[in-house]
């Protein structure tokens, strides 16, 4: 790898609720931290889970993504670090959910974000940046998709999986046939599994038939620790590394890392 990586910018995405996507972009954040990669962290979410689970208070928001969307911040300066090297965090807070009444009929609001991280693709500190959607479609999520190269899927193995990834397909083609041409799924990561249950199995078969290779080989399992790491505002890995959570967004962050190269090395 080239002493300056290429920026890599994620929207971590799934338009259904609670299939682990702050979960996800939390740890895989934090893995690839331990990797070696520089990691910046984007709460898109005005609820703000991913900076609370990183352990980020209230107090520590003195800017956050409003201040970077309304031109208030630029992103360095928004930027906290958290506790672990090489992984920092815009965070997020309530007055997120103004943004959208606020921007109203501003010109270019839906590529705010794109255009406040152009200074890290020209010269950051950055290797990635993965942003943390809200679950609706609303300019939050058509910012952060307008942002990106590529959403990175999580998608939890259970009935309604599927259906939820149709409604994302479709808001992805209306993004790149309107606002980004560029963006693809980077992947599909299957999370909450549990193999003692059938029905993970055939979702995990379905996902694999439609997407083949674009779906990681690293699974995330049901894991209790990764569900208690939040509440004491740390990432699983920093939480308790050995368990299986842990170990799993370790394989998941390198099989990214060594995807990448390969996209790299094709591109070149």
């Amino acid at each position: 790898m080239s002493a300056k990586s290429e920026l890599r910018v994620l929207a971590v995405a799934n338009q259904k609720g609670g299939v682990g996507k702050t979960t996800t972009a939390i740890n895989l954040g934090t893995a690839l931290a331990a990797c070696g990669e520089r990691v910046l962290l984007i709460d898109a979410d005005p609820q703000g889970n991913c900076s609370t689970g990183l352990g980020i208070g209230r107090l520590q928001r003195k800017k956050t993504l409003y201040d970077v969307l309304m031109g208030e911040a630029p992103v360095i300066e928004a930027a906290v670090q958290t506790s672990l090297p090489g992984l920092d965090v815009i965070p997020a807070d309530a007055d997120l959910s103004g943004v959208e009444l606020e921007l109203g009929q501003v010109a270019r609001r839906s590529y705010r974000l794109r255009d406040a991280l152009e200074p890290l693709r020209a010269n950051g500190p950055y290797t990635y940046v993965l942003i943390d959607c809200p679950p609706s479609l609303n300019v939050l999520t058509v910012n952060a998709m307008t942002a990106a190269d590529a959403v990175f899927v999580p998608l939890q193995c259970e009935f309604f999986a599927l259906e939820g990834l149709t409604q994302l397909i479709r808001t992805i083609e209306r993004v790149r046939g309107s606002l980004n041409p560029r963006l693809e799924i980077q992947g599909v990561v299957l999370t909450m599994y549990d193999r003692r249950n059938s029905l993970s199995e055939q979702v995990a078969r379905d996902v694999r038939e439609h997407f083949g290779d674009k779906v990681y080989d690293a699974v995330i399992p049901r894991n209790v620790r990764v569900s208690e790491a939040p509440s004491f505002g740390k990432p699983v890995l920093l939480y308790d590394l050995k368990c299986a959570g842990s170990q799993a967004y370790l394989r998941l962050a390198r099989e990214v890392i060594s995807r990448e190269k390969d996209r790299q090395a094709q591109a070149a």
